[in-house]
């Protein structure tokens, strides 16, 4: 295969947690599902089936350690009771493991459709793939995604950004675009994680609303700030089930989205006028400087000037917090970065044949992102993130800035 369509290789590789190695979890149940169909093909019968065809009894198993680039795995060989059985993954020579996480990957790639994981299995000179066992393989590897999917959120939960990012999916006969939303949040001990995600076929309040939901009812607490652009279904669903916490109206959108308004040669003279509000020492500073650039720009850039005066104060919602948490907080960047690396997996494949095969490797994908950052240092210092956790919430709440402040429980 191409180097640019090996989506999961390196990325999985760089998990750092053995518990959660999902390409060793996936190499090795694999391997096992390959080992069966032999066995099968040789027995004629499946495990514990009565059949007038059965070949030969099976006698149990044997343990063979197999050294992967992924890791030692612990196969169990099965035995039969008349005969010997050597796996072909195995055999002398052969570069199995290789070929074995090429059609992971691939699988992945292309969706994990049953004809093209026969033809890769058929390439490692194995007989093709029963519908069935594809079936089994990918109601298997779902199973591993759903888990991440649907853990519990422990603890404290001090930052959230929520974005979405769009993927082509094939439903109903015809190809749809389909929204793959994304929370990612920062615990108090300053930890990163992929909180959740989730398919659906518009980035309204609705599905805004359900996912949040999900998140909550699976432990999440503790929130002091959302970061998200101004979708308006999804600060509503933010605003109904994330109680208490404040929102920050994603900076860089809030830009693209003021430069909009004026003509491509003053975008920036523009630009760097606004960004003198961001400069200011506090918050009180920047919202005087906030009328005194809107006037300035009033005369010849009206509507700028009003995009400024009406959307600036939930913009400014960062400069209530912690100043050492600022380049982190006032933007949806952090998640803007996964995002374009989801489009990068992706872009290969096009369009996914299913909402399962694009959860599965957008799941995948994030599950080994989540875990990599879970042994990686601190994204926020401890000392820091005692400024919000020890008293009262820095922020404001959804209401604007004349809410009253919300004490953390």
């Amino acid at each position: 295969m191409a180097d640019d369509s090996l989506p999961l290789s390196e990325l999985m590789c760089k998990a750092g947690s053995e518990s959660q190695d999902f390409l060793r979890t996936a190499i090795e149940m694999m391997a096992r599902m390959l080992m069966e169909m032999e066995v099968l093909q040789r027995t004629g019968a499946a495990l514990n089936e009565r059949s007038e065809d059965r070949l030969v009894q099976r006698n149990g198993y044997r343990p063979r350690r197999w050294d992967t680039r992924a890791g030692t795995i612990e196969l169990q060989i099965p035995k039969l009771r008349q005969g010997s059985y050597f796996p072909s993954i195995l055999e002398p020579r052969r570069r199995a493991e290789r070929a074995l996480v090429s059609v992971i990957q691939e699988a992945y790639v292309k969706g994990v459709s049953t004809r093209k994981v026969d033809d890769l299995v058929q390439a490692m000179g194995l007989e093709g793939v029963d519908k069935s066992m594809v079936s089994r393989l990918c109601q298997e590897l779902d199973e591993l995604v759903e888990q991440f999917r649907n853990r519990p959120l422990e603890g404290r939960w001090i930052y959230i950004w929520l974005d979405a990012t769009y993927l082509k999916v094939r439903e109903d006969a015809r190809v749809r675009n389909m929204a793959m939303v994304v929370a990612v949040g920062v615990n108090d001990e300053g930890k990163r994680e992929v909180l959740g995600l989730d398919l659906g076929p518009a980035e309204d309040e609705t599905f805004w609303t359900a996912f949040l939901r999900g998140l909550v009812a699976r432990g999440l607490a503790g929130m002091q700030l959302v970061t998200s652009d101004s979708h308006l279904g999804l600060k509503k669903a933010i605003a109904a089930i994330l109680h208490g916490a404040s929102w920050q109206r994603c900076r860089v959108h809030f830009m693209r989205n003021v430069l909009s308004t004026v003509p491509k040669s003053a975008q920036s003279v523009v630009a760097a006028t606004v960004r003198t509000i961001f400069n200011q020492p506090d918050l009180d500073s920047a919202r005087k400087q906030v009328e005194t650039v809107a006037r300035s720009l009033e005369k010849q850039f009206r509507q700028a000037s009003k995009v400024i005066l009406e959307g600036m104060d939930d913009v400014l919602t960062f400069m209530a917090f912690p100043e050492e948490h600022a380049r982190q907080i006032y933007s949806t960047n952090p998640l803007e970065r996964l995002n374009k690396e989801i489009k990068r997996r992706t872009d290969v494949v096009g369009i996914f044949p299913s909402r399962a095969s694009a959860i599965r490797l957008v799941g995948a994908l994030l599950m080994e992102q989540s875990d990599e950052w879970t042994v990686a240092r601190r994204y926020l210092t401890q000392t820091s993130l005692n400024k919000v956790t020890d008293g009262p919430q820095l922020g404001r709440d959804l209401e604007g800035p004349k809410a009253k402040t919300v004490p953390i429980k």
